[in-house]
């Protein structure tokens, strides 16, 4: 087996397919509300029957988000009216709201994994009787945790569409630790569901194209081969392979003279690229190599990462490792638990184990196991007789208290649904939606909360999902995921080998499989923050006809020489788009160094009257027990109120 290949560019000759290129997402059938149940019905859930059933397109019977390839994510019609609003549209442009009769003892706005832990912990607190209202703009439940779906020849496939794995989860509070316990999670058990050995002989290839290294060549062997015999077979000058070479084997204090205070000190205020050219040395012809190494982690490149960050982090998947610090006498990083606390649709698993206790007839089943493979009723979450309701396709404006002088004692929220405006009432409200957006919808705020949430701009990033034949062109190969330095996606994967309850992961390589690629749209040289909002303006641009072109060159330019052909072997293509996806993190390049009470997210998420704030966005941490986390504050705060 060869260690490099030149890529065979003929299987991309075929355009691609309609069957593959297609946003099932306008497709879905609009269907009108079911009858009233019977029973006792109170007279407000007759009159909310009455507002809503002109749009329910969740009662249809083929609706089934989770099946739905093209563009996910942050899809079509979510953002519509929340853009209208940044744009500077008032609610009021939407049309007067029409008051559905349904109150409620908390509306969440936002059904993500901190909105609907919020509705949890409430109801642990209110009792099962609470009446609460989660309402979402997208057309699924879990925000970034979503869950993506393929039929390949018949087998069910498997994948996340966001939130991949509990990370650490011995590191979790004692709050989220007893969540995940609550609703049926045992983490101990991925220890024998994650499958450690199936990947661990087969390692990690380098892509480099054309366009940025001269010619396309695919070498395998990297971080298992000796550097230098790795880079002889790499499309670089003999200095530049020297150099990678040099900075990844010698053992140099590249700081000499400095304490590891000092170091740590200079490191958090030095970026990678400027650690490894101007204390390293490196030829800046070789920076293209590490330059997206930091995309998955900060969604930014490594002139706007720091080395510290860099060097503290290194990569979940094990799939490189940065340069440039085996000399420097740091102390090691903090040692983390295996990256394995992984369910095969990712925490997408833990959303819907959660929505199981909040509306049990929506999922069934009873076990960590069983969600697996379940297949939720949507048509069961927003129903008039159920204490706790999820209204999907729904669009919040504009929240606020209804008598602010009487001591706001409601909360009228109103939300745009199936291109109407309607509004109900809460004694309380968790706003769990990307808080960047919470000065539009919630104005009333004090300008300095408003200006404090102005400032978390979220990381833009995309979770590509391919079905496939089959995934011998990766076992000819002997790698399980590739590198591609400069390519418009960056990192390419076999997905995890997790096998679970009725669930079995697709462990020989002539069975279908999903395949991750990451991209991370950056314009490097500005401030992150500002290239988060290059990057989200970019995603937003880019329809999903260009991402599938590039998805196929890129396939076949990589592995057309072990056998693949995108257009034999794709069966189909998921493009989960997050324009707002990585909660805002502090940067230490960008930000200032503030004070706890300083700190704009600890500012934006202080509670307002009946109102209070969670998501991961309010921890500035862009991790599920963050979100959890957030929420439980968010609850006890309104019953501390």
């Amino acid at each position: 087996m060869s260690d490099s290949h030149e890529k065979n560019r003929a299987a991309h000759a075929v355009p691609p397919s309609e069957d593959t290129r297609r946003d099932f997402l306008n497709g879905v059938a609009i269907g009108v509300g079911t009858s009233v149940l019977g029973g006792a019905i109170r007279p407000e859930d007759l009159l909310a029957a009455a507002a809503l059933d002109q749009f329910a397109p969740e009662k249809a019977p083929d609706y089934y988000p989770p099946a739905l390839m093209g563009m996910r994510g942050n899809h079509d019609g979510t953002y519509t009216f929340a853009h209208r609003l940044r744009d500077g549209e008032s609610p009021d442009s939407f049309g007067a709201p029409k008051d559905t009769g349904e109150r409620y003892d908390l509306v969440v706005v936002g059904g993500g994994m901190s909105g609907l832990a919020a509705a949890y912990f409430f109801r642990q607190s209110a009792g099962k009787n609470a009446r609460i209202l989660i309402l979402d703009n997208h057309d699924d439940f879990g925000g970034h945790a979503k869950r993506n779906e393929f039929r390949v020849g018949g087998r069910l496939l498997v994948s996340y569409g966001g939130t991949q794995s509990i990370e650490n989860p011995g590191k979790y509070s004692e709050v989220a630790k007893n969540l995940l316990q609550e609703i049926g999670i045992q983490t101990d058990k991925f220890y024998k569901a994650y499958d450690q050995k199936l990947f661990s002989k087969i390692g990690t290839a380098a892509f480099f194209d054309k366009e940025t290294f001269g010619e396309d060549r695919l070498v395998t062997g990297m971080n298992s081969t000796p550097w230098r015999e790795f880079l002889a077979k790499a499309p670089l000058s003999d200095a530049v392979r020297k150099d990678i070479a040099r900075v990844y084997t010698e053992k140099k204090d590249y700081l000499t003279g400095l304490s590891v205070r000092e170091k740590i000190a200079k490191l958090r205020k030095t970026s990678y690229a400027d650690f490894l050219t101007h204390y390293c040395h490196l030829t800046p012809e070789a920076l293209p190599f590490f330059q997206t190494f930091p995309h998955d982690l900060w969604c930014v490149g490594s002139e706007a990462v720091s080395a510290w960050d860099c060097y503290q982090s290194g990569d979940d998947y094990d799939s490189f490792t940065y340069a440039g610090f085996q000399g420097l006498g740091l102390p090691a990083p903090e040692r983390e638990e295996p990256y394995i606390f992984h369910f095969p649709d990712g925490n997408a698993s833990i959303a819907r184990l959660l929505v199981r206790v909040l509306i049990p007839e929506a999922i069934p089943g009873t076990t960590m196991e069983d969600v697996v493979t379940a297949r939720a009723d949507y048509g069961k979450l927003d129903q008039d007789t159920g204490a706790v309701r999820i209204r999907l396709n729904s669009t919040v404006v504009y929240v606020q208290h209804t008598d602010a002088s009487t001591g706001a004692k409601e909360v009228q929220i109103s939300y745009v649904r199936g291109g109407k405006a309607y509004a109900v009432q809460a004694k309380n409200s968790v706003l769990a939606c990307y808080n960047v957006m919470i000065p539009y919808i919630c104005p009333d705020l004090p300008d300095k909360q408003k200006e404090a949430l102005a400032y978390l701009v979220k990381e833009p990033l995309v979770y590509t999902h391919v079905a496939l034949r089959n995934w011998t062109s990766f076992a000819k190969l002997n790698v399980h995921h590739i590198v591609a330095p400069a390519c418009y996606h960056t990192y390419t994967a076999l997905d995890f080998p997790v096998s679970l309850g009725q669930y079995h992961f697709p462990s020989k390589p002539d069975e279908p499989i999903v395949l991750f690629m990451l991209r991370t749209p950056r314009k490097p040289g500005l401030p992150q923050r500002d290239q988060n909002r290059a990057g989200r303006y970019e995603l937003l641009q880019t329809p999903f006809s260009q991402f599938e072109r590039k998805i196929r060159d890129q396939l076949a330019r990589m592995l057309g020489g072990a056998g693949l052909d995108p257009t034999r072997d794709i069966e189909g293509i998921t493009v989960n788009r997050w324009a707002h996806g990585y909660a805002f993190t502090p940067n230490s390049l960008f930000d200032p160094d503030w004070k706890e009470e300083e700190k704009p997210w600890v500012i934006g998420r202080k509670p307002f009257g009946r109102i209070t704030i969670a998501n991961s966005d309010a921890g500035a941490n862009a991790y599920t027990n963050e979100a959890i986390d957030q929420a439980y504050r968010a609850v006890s705060e309104l019953f501390r109120a």
